[in-house]
Protein backbone atom coordinates (compact mmCIF):
# COMPACT_ATOMS: atom_id res chain seq x y z
CA UNK A 1 0.00 0.00 0.00
CA UNK A 2 3.40 2.54 0.60
CA UNK A 3 3.32 3.11 -3.15
CA UNK A 4 -0.60 4.51 -3.16
CA UNK A 5 -0.22 6.61 -0.11
CA UNK A 6 -0.61 10.60 0.10
CA UNK A 7 1.59 12.56 1.46
CA UNK A 8 0.51 16.29 3.66
CA UNK A 9 2.39 17.65 0.94
CA UNK A 10 0.04 16.17 -1.58
CA UNK A 11 -2.92 16.53 0.56
CA UNK A 12 -2.24 20.26 0.90
CA UNK A 13 -1.21 20.61 -3.08
CA UNK A 14 -4.67 19.32 -4.14
CA UNK A 15 -6.49 21.17 -1.50
CA UNK A 16 -4.75 24.62 -2.63
CA UNK A 17 -5.92 23.77 -6.76
CA UNK A 18 -9.07 24.67 -6.23
CA UNK A 19 -10.65 27.48 -7.03
CA UNK A 20 -10.67 30.49 -4.14
CA UNK A 21 -8.95 28.28 -1.80
CA UNK A 22 -7.08 29.71 0.94
CA UNK A 23 -4.90 28.30 3.96
CA UNK A 24 -5.58 30.03 7.17
CA UNK A 25 -4.80 27.76 10.40
CA UNK A 26 -7.30 27.62 13.27
CA UNK A 27 -6.77 25.58 16.85
CA UNK A 28 -3.27 24.86 16.21
CA UNK A 29 -4.19 23.13 13.19
CA UNK A 30 -3.59 23.97 8.81
CA UNK A 31 -6.83 24.27 7.63
CA UNK A 32 -7.99 25.19 4.14
CA UNK A 33 -11.28 27.44 3.52
CA UNK A 34 -13.53 27.83 0.66
CA UNK A 35 -14.81 31.18 1.01
CA UNK A 36 -13.67 31.39 4.91
CA UNK A 37 -15.55 27.69 5.27
CA UNK A 38 -13.22 25.12 6.34
CA UNK A 39 -13.49 21.87 3.86
CA UNK A 40 -10.49 20.36 5.44
CA UNK A 41 -7.86 20.58 8.28
CA UNK A 42 -4.37 18.89 9.29
CA UNK A 43 -3.77 18.45 13.05
CA UNK A 44 0.11 18.01 13.82
CA UNK A 45 -1.91 16.45 16.96
CA UNK A 46 -3.01 13.15 14.60
CA UNK A 47 -0.82 13.29 11.74
CA UNK A 48 -1.29 9.95 10.03
CA UNK A 49 -4.96 11.42 8.86
CA UNK A 50 -6.68 14.48 7.59
CA UNK A 51 -10.13 15.84 8.34
CA UNK A 52 -12.51 16.46 5.32
CA UNK A 53 -15.84 17.90 5.44
CA UNK A 54 -18.20 14.78 4.18
CA UNK A 55 -21.96 14.35 4.17
CA UNK A 56 -23.03 12.46 7.13
CA UNK A 57 -24.63 9.36 4.99
CA UNK A 58 -21.97 9.44 3.14
CA UNK A 59 -19.63 8.65 6.40
CA UNK A 60 -21.24 6.37 8.00
CA UNK A 61 -20.85 4.07 4.48
CA UNK A 62 -17.51 5.43 4.01
CA UNK A 63 -16.44 4.45 7.40
CA UNK A 64 -18.43 1.09 7.28
CA UNK A 65 -16.83 0.18 4.22
CA UNK A 66 -13.00 0.60 5.12
CA UNK A 67 -12.52 1.33 8.78
CA UNK A 68 -8.86 1.25 7.65
CA UNK A 69 -9.15 4.26 5.22
CA UNK A 70 -11.57 6.22 7.48
CA UNK A 71 -12.37 7.16 11.19
CA UNK A 72 -14.59 9.59 13.11
CA UNK A 73 -13.32 11.54 16.58
CA UNK A 74 -16.29 12.19 19.48
CA UNK A 75 -15.48 15.98 17.66
CA UNK A 76 -16.14 15.31 14.37
CA UNK A 77 -19.53 13.18 14.95
CA UNK A 78 -21.21 16.27 15.78
CA UNK A 79 -19.64 18.16 12.32
CA UNK A 80 -19.91 16.81 8.98
CA UNK A 81 -16.09 15.40 9.05
CA UNK A 82 -14.56 12.45 8.71
CA UNK A 83 -11.03 11.60 9.34
CA UNK A 84 -9.10 10.18 6.36
CA UNK A 85 -5.75 7.90 6.82
CA UNK A 86 -2.99 9.30 4.73
CA UNK A 87 -1.35 6.12 4.02
CA UNK A 88 -4.60 4.30 2.85
CA UNK A 89 -5.30 6.19 0.18
CA UNK A 90 -4.43 7.13 -3.35
CA UNK A 91 -4.13 11.12 -4.60
CA UNK A 92 -7.32 10.11 -6.53
CA UNK A 93 -9.30 9.49 -3.99
CA UNK A 94 -8.03 12.13 -2.01
CA UNK A 95 -8.22 14.74 -4.89
CA UNK A 96 -12.12 13.61 -5.05
CA UNK A 97 -12.47 13.28 -1.60
CA UNK A 98 -11.81 17.26 -1.26
CA UNK A 99 -13.57 18.12 -4.24
CA UNK A 100 -16.51 16.79 -2.68
CA UNK A 101 -15.84 18.90 0.62
CA UNK A 102 -15.02 21.72 -1.50
CA UNK A 103 -18.11 21.68 -3.00
CA UNK A 104 -20.03 21.45 0.14
CA UNK A 105 -18.67 24.48 1.66
CA UNK A 106 -18.59 26.65 -1.64
CA UNK A 107 -21.09 29.08 -2.52
CA UNK A 108 -23.60 27.15 -5.53
CA UNK A 109 -22.00 30.14 -8.05
CA UNK A 110 -18.56 29.22 -7.69
CA UNK A 111 -19.09 25.37 -8.10
CA UNK A 112 -21.37 26.45 -11.47
CA UNK A 113 -18.33 28.41 -12.82
CA UNK A 114 -16.19 25.85 -11.45
CA UNK A 115 -18.24 23.27 -13.36
CA UNK A 116 -18.26 25.07 -16.65
CA UNK A 117 -14.59 26.02 -16.66
CA UNK A 118 -14.15 22.24 -16.14
CA UNK A 119 -16.40 21.61 -19.28
CA UNK A 120 -15.36 23.74 -21.47
CA UNK A 121 -11.61 22.33 -20.96
CA UNK A 122 -12.70 18.96 -21.76
CA UNK A 123 -14.66 19.87 -25.22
Amino acid sequence: MLGDMVSVDEWAAIAEALPEVTERPAWGMTCYRVRDKIFTSFDPERPETVGVAVDRDERSVLISAEPGKFSMTNHDSVYHWVRVTLDAVGAGEMRELLEDAWRMKAPKRLVKAHDEAAAQRDE
